[in-house]
Protein backbone atom coordinates (compact mmCIF):
# COMPACT_ATOMS: atom_id res chain seq x y z
CA UNK A 1 0.00 0.00 0.00
CA UNK A 2 1.47 3.67 -0.87
CA UNK A 3 2.55 5.94 2.13
CA UNK A 4 0.41 9.45 1.07
CA UNK A 5 1.82 12.47 1.48
CA UNK A 6 0.61 14.04 4.82
CA UNK A 7 -2.08 16.94 4.47
CA UNK A 8 0.07 18.49 7.64
CA UNK A 9 3.53 17.48 7.18
CA UNK A 10 5.98 17.53 10.09
CA UNK A 11 9.65 19.14 9.49
CA UNK A 12 11.25 16.00 9.08
CA UNK A 13 8.58 15.13 5.70
CA UNK A 14 8.52 18.57 4.94
CA UNK A 15 11.99 18.53 4.31
CA UNK A 16 12.44 15.57 2.61
CA UNK A 17 9.38 16.34 0.30
CA UNK A 18 11.48 19.73 -0.04
CA UNK A 19 14.26 18.05 -1.48
CA UNK A 20 12.89 15.57 -3.79
CA UNK A 21 13.60 16.16 -7.61
CA UNK A 22 15.20 18.41 -6.64
CA UNK A 23 18.64 19.47 -8.74
CA UNK A 24 19.69 22.21 -5.99
CA UNK A 25 20.12 20.62 -3.36
CA UNK A 26 23.63 18.67 -2.77
CA UNK A 27 24.33 15.17 -4.39
CA UNK A 28 22.09 13.53 -6.84
CA UNK A 29 18.46 14.39 -6.55
CA UNK A 30 16.39 12.61 -4.00
CA UNK A 31 13.75 10.27 -5.72
CA UNK A 32 10.23 9.42 -3.69
CA UNK A 33 11.26 6.40 -1.58
CA UNK A 34 8.11 4.89 0.49
CA UNK A 35 10.04 3.17 3.48
CA UNK A 36 11.83 6.82 3.80
CA UNK A 37 8.41 8.59 3.81
CA UNK A 38 7.15 6.64 6.42
CA UNK A 39 10.15 7.03 8.30
CA UNK A 40 10.21 10.78 8.03
CA UNK A 41 6.72 11.05 9.16
CA UNK A 42 7.29 8.31 12.01
CA UNK A 43 9.87 10.78 13.30
CA UNK A 44 7.28 13.29 12.59
CA UNK A 45 4.97 11.65 15.13
CA UNK A 46 7.34 11.10 17.68
CA UNK A 47 8.41 14.30 18.02
CA UNK A 48 4.40 15.33 18.18
CA UNK A 49 4.22 12.99 21.16
CA UNK A 50 7.21 14.75 23.00
CA UNK A 51 5.37 17.92 22.61
CA UNK A 52 2.11 17.57 23.76
CA UNK A 53 3.84 15.52 26.46
CA UNK A 54 5.60 18.52 27.50
CA UNK A 55 2.76 21.40 26.69
CA UNK A 56 1.09 19.08 29.10
CA UNK A 57 3.39 18.99 31.56
CA UNK A 58 3.75 22.98 31.21
CA UNK A 59 -0.02 23.27 31.48
CA UNK A 60 -0.20 21.39 34.43
CA UNK A 61 3.17 23.90 35.77
CA UNK A 62 0.70 26.69 35.45
CA UNK A 63 -2.25 25.99 37.52
CA UNK A 64 -0.28 25.05 40.19
CA UNK A 65 1.50 27.94 40.75
CA UNK A 66 0.76 29.35 43.87
CA UNK A 67 0.15 33.16 43.89
CA UNK A 68 3.54 33.82 45.89
CA UNK A 69 5.80 31.81 43.63
CA UNK A 70 8.84 33.72 43.02
CA UNK A 71 9.52 35.62 39.90
CA UNK A 72 12.33 32.95 38.23
CA UNK A 73 10.09 30.31 38.69
CA UNK A 74 7.36 32.07 36.49
CA UNK A 75 9.46 33.26 33.98
CA UNK A 76 11.11 29.71 33.90
CA UNK A 77 7.34 28.91 32.87
CA UNK A 78 7.28 31.80 30.45
CA UNK A 79 10.31 30.73 28.31
CA UNK A 80 9.21 27.33 28.32
CA UNK A 81 5.80 28.44 26.92
CA UNK A 82 7.92 30.52 24.06
CA UNK A 83 9.68 27.55 23.09
CA UNK A 84 7.07 25.32 23.45
CA UNK A 85 4.88 27.68 20.63
CA UNK A 86 8.11 28.10 18.38
CA UNK A 87 8.09 24.25 18.34
CA UNK A 88 4.57 23.71 17.84
CA UNK A 89 4.83 25.64 14.70
CA UNK A 90 7.39 23.12 13.13
CA UNK A 91 4.71 20.34 13.79
CA UNK A 92 3.16 17.64 11.93
CA UNK A 93 -0.93 18.11 12.02
CA UNK A 94 -3.17 21.21 12.89
CA UNK A 95 -1.81 23.33 16.34
CA UNK A 96 -4.16 25.93 16.24
CA UNK A 97 -5.79 25.01 19.06
CA UNK A 98 -2.54 24.22 21.14
CA UNK A 99 -1.04 27.79 19.81
CA UNK A 100 -4.19 29.69 21.40
CA UNK A 101 -3.97 27.81 24.79
CA UNK A 102 0.04 28.68 24.91
CA UNK A 103 -0.83 32.10 24.13
CA UNK A 104 -3.79 32.77 26.95
CA UNK A 105 -0.90 30.98 29.18
CA UNK A 106 1.46 33.34 28.01
CA UNK A 107 -1.25 36.18 28.44
CA UNK A 108 -1.48 35.48 32.32
CA UNK A 109 2.27 35.23 32.71
CA UNK A 110 2.74 38.82 31.49
CA UNK A 111 -0.64 40.20 32.96
CA UNK A 112 1.28 38.87 36.32
CA UNK A 113 4.43 40.01 35.38
CA UNK A 114 3.53 43.78 34.62
CA UNK A 115 1.36 43.84 37.92
CA UNK A 116 4.48 43.12 39.68
CA UNK A 117 6.35 46.00 37.73
CA UNK A 118 3.77 48.12 37.68
CA UNK A 119 5.62 50.78 39.76
CA UNK A 120 9.32 50.84 37.61
CA UNK A 121 8.97 52.59 34.28
CA UNK A 122 12.26 51.15 32.46
CA UNK A 123 10.75 47.42 33.17
CA UNK A 124 6.84 48.12 32.01
CA UNK A 125 8.53 49.67 29.05
CA UNK A 126 10.83 46.39 28.44
CA UNK A 127 7.26 44.47 28.54
CA UNK A 128 6.06 46.00 26.29
CA UNK A 129 8.82 45.20 23.93
CA UNK A 130 8.68 42.25 25.24
CA UNK A 131 4.96 41.74 23.62
CA UNK A 132 5.99 43.64 20.53
CA UNK A 133 9.07 41.01 19.69
CA UNK A 134 7.12 38.23 20.49
CA UNK A 135 3.79 38.99 18.43
CA UNK A 136 6.05 39.59 15.23
CA UNK A 137 8.02 36.24 16.36
CA UNK A 138 4.82 34.11 16.21
CA UNK A 139 3.76 35.96 13.19
CA UNK A 140 6.58 34.64 11.14
CA UNK A 141 6.61 31.17 12.84
CA UNK A 142 3.21 31.06 10.72
CA UNK A 143 5.58 30.27 7.72
CA UNK A 144 6.82 26.48 8.11
CA UNK A 145 10.23 27.37 6.52
CA UNK A 146 11.01 29.63 9.00
CA UNK A 147 9.56 27.39 11.47
CA UNK A 148 11.95 24.69 10.23
CA UNK A 149 15.17 27.19 10.48
CA UNK A 150 14.76 28.30 14.27
CA UNK A 151 13.72 24.77 15.44
CA UNK A 152 16.82 24.14 18.14
CA UNK A 153 17.63 21.12 16.35
CA UNK A 154 17.46 21.99 12.55
CA UNK A 155 17.64 19.31 10.14
CA UNK A 156 18.72 21.97 7.08
CA UNK A 157 22.33 21.89 6.59
CA UNK A 158 24.11 24.64 6.43
CA UNK A 159 24.28 23.65 2.79
CA UNK A 160 20.83 22.92 2.48
CA UNK A 161 20.07 26.60 3.57
CA UNK A 162 20.31 28.23 0.00
CA UNK A 163 18.27 25.30 -1.87
CA UNK A 164 15.43 25.82 0.61
CA UNK A 165 15.26 29.23 0.34
CA UNK A 166 15.57 28.98 -3.78
CA UNK A 167 12.42 26.48 -3.34
CA UNK A 168 10.44 28.46 -1.22
CA UNK A 169 7.70 30.91 -2.56
CA UNK A 170 7.64 34.20 -2.86
CA UNK A 171 5.89 34.93 0.49
CA UNK A 172 7.58 31.95 2.60
CA UNK A 173 10.89 33.56 1.47
CA UNK A 174 10.21 37.07 2.30
CA UNK A 175 9.19 36.05 6.26
CA UNK A 176 12.59 33.74 5.69
CA UNK A 177 14.78 36.23 4.99
CA UNK A 178 14.11 38.12 8.04
CA UNK A 179 16.04 36.08 9.88
CA UNK A 180 18.88 37.25 8.13
CA UNK A 181 21.69 39.86 9.34
CA UNK A 182 23.40 42.03 6.70
CA UNK A 183 26.80 39.57 6.52
CA UNK A 184 24.49 36.45 6.53
CA UNK A 185 21.95 37.79 4.05
CA UNK A 186 25.48 38.23 1.43
CA UNK A 187 26.70 34.77 2.04
CA UNK A 188 23.12 33.45 1.57
CA UNK A 189 22.94 35.40 -1.36
CA UNK A 190 26.60 34.22 -2.63
CA UNK A 191 25.34 30.91 -2.06
CA UNK A 192 22.04 30.88 -4.14
CA UNK A 193 23.61 32.27 -6.67
CA UNK A 194 26.32 29.73 -6.81
CA UNK A 195 24.22 26.77 -6.90
CA UNK A 196 21.84 28.57 -9.07
CA UNK A 197 25.60 28.70 -11.93
CA UNK A 198 26.15 25.02 -11.02
CA UNK A 199 22.46 23.85 -11.76
CA UNK A 200 21.80 22.84 -15.41
CA UNK A 201 18.10 22.76 -14.98
CA UNK A 202 16.97 24.67 -11.79
CA UNK A 203 13.22 24.76 -10.79
CA UNK A 204 10.38 27.32 -11.69
CA UNK A 205 11.15 29.93 -10.07
CA UNK A 206 14.34 29.67 -8.39
CA UNK A 207 15.96 32.81 -10.64
CA UNK A 208 13.04 35.19 -9.19
CA UNK A 209 13.52 33.59 -5.51
CA UNK A 210 17.22 34.55 -6.25
CA UNK A 211 16.14 38.39 -7.35
CA UNK A 212 14.16 38.64 -4.02
CA UNK A 213 16.78 37.49 -2.03
CA UNK A 214 19.25 40.22 -4.21
CA UNK A 215 16.55 42.80 -3.73
CA UNK A 216 16.68 42.43 0.69
CA UNK A 217 20.10 42.27 0.29
CA UNK A 218 20.26 45.44 -1.41
CA UNK A 219 17.52 47.15 1.34
CA UNK A 220 19.90 45.97 3.75
CA UNK A 221 22.81 47.68 2.34
CA UNK A 222 21.04 50.80 1.74
CA UNK A 223 20.35 50.99 5.56
CA UNK A 224 23.65 50.00 6.70
CA UNK A 225 24.62 53.04 4.87
CA UNK A 226 22.37 55.73 6.33
CA UNK A 227 23.81 54.05 9.82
Amino acid sequence: MAVEFSQFPGRYERHYRRRLANPLFPGDPVALDQEVLLEMQRLDHEELLGFLAELRQAVQRAVNLKPNVGSEVVLELKEQLDRLYEISAGLAEDHGGNQAAIKQLLEVIMRNVERGAAADPRAMDELAQERIARAAHFELLATPLVADLLHPHSNIAADELAPSLLSEDGPGLAAALQLFDLAQLRQVFADASDRLVNCAEPPAGAHARLQQIGSRLALLERQAALN
